[in-house]
């Protein structure tokens, strides 16, 4: 495997004689990553203090590639980053990942089939990692949000963390949250007058909530809730 031959280089280069007068070898960032879905792994470094290490960053490409279709992108190494920073601030030496790149076929899929698969996912440009961490990972959570590095979802019920290196912003999702605002609105809906838009109504027949479906349900809500309090 190239990363075997390239550990293998890179090892052999750190332990060559040098010049008393030479540079001091560049720190090593290293990562010990897990695929969820397939038992793939990841592990060694993939930047230096040159900067990203061009094979290393290839083999992550393929090593995050798209699981169900099998293509693959070139990673956006700012997300790595994001990713090993996070893991150091809560001392983890292993991440697993549940989803990296995704085609727009895949993400329309999961769209369709799972609550809370954004239309245009930064996992659309290879700029997002779904990850979890043997432990700590509430903490890490609040670690990668302080950062202010990217995006940061939060998904307890499920057990994992978004990191994405687009627009800082920050969600919550924990798998009671489309069932919560259910119960509001029947609770609200009768007093305030007002329906459901059509396109949620239309869209929970035949799959979950899309994000601008579930946007105009809090629309209502927001606008029943300020009518009870007239």
């Amino acid at each position: 495997m190239k990363r075997r031959l390239f550990l293998a280089l890179a090892g052999g280069w750190l332990t060559l004689p040098r010049p008393a007068a030479a540079w001091p070898t560049p720190p090593l960032r290293r990562l010990r990553l897990a695929n969820a879905h397939n038992g793939e792994s990841f592990d060694g470094p993939y930047r230096d203090a040159l900067g990203p290490i061009a094979l290393a960053m290839d083999e992550l490409s393929y090593f995050l590639r798209d699981v169900h279709s099998g293509e693959r992108i070139a990673i956006d190494v700012g997300v790595i980053d994001f990713l090993a920073a996070v893991m150091d601030a809560v001392g983890a030496t292993r991440a697993t990942i549940l989803s990296a790149y995704r085609t727009r076929a895949t993400n329309a899929m999961l769209a369709r089939t799972t609550f809370g698969v954004a239309d245009n996912s930064q996992h659309i440009y290879g700029r997002a990692l779904d990850i979890r961490l043997d432990t700590r990972l509430e903490d890490a959570m609040r670690a990668a949000r302080a950062m202010q590095r990217g995006g940061v979802g939060w998904y307890p019920h499920s057990g994992f963390i978004h990191l994405d290196s687009g627009p800082v912003r920050n969600w919550t999702l924990d798998g009671a949250g489309f069932d919560g605002l259910l119960s509001r609105l029947q609770q609200l809906i009768a007093s305030s007058g007002l329906a459901l838009p059509k396109s949620v109504v239309a869209g929970r027949a035949r799959h979950p909530l899309s994000v601008r479906e579930r946007l105009a349900l809090q629309r209502v809500i927001a606008k029943a809730e300020f009518i009870a309090r007239r």
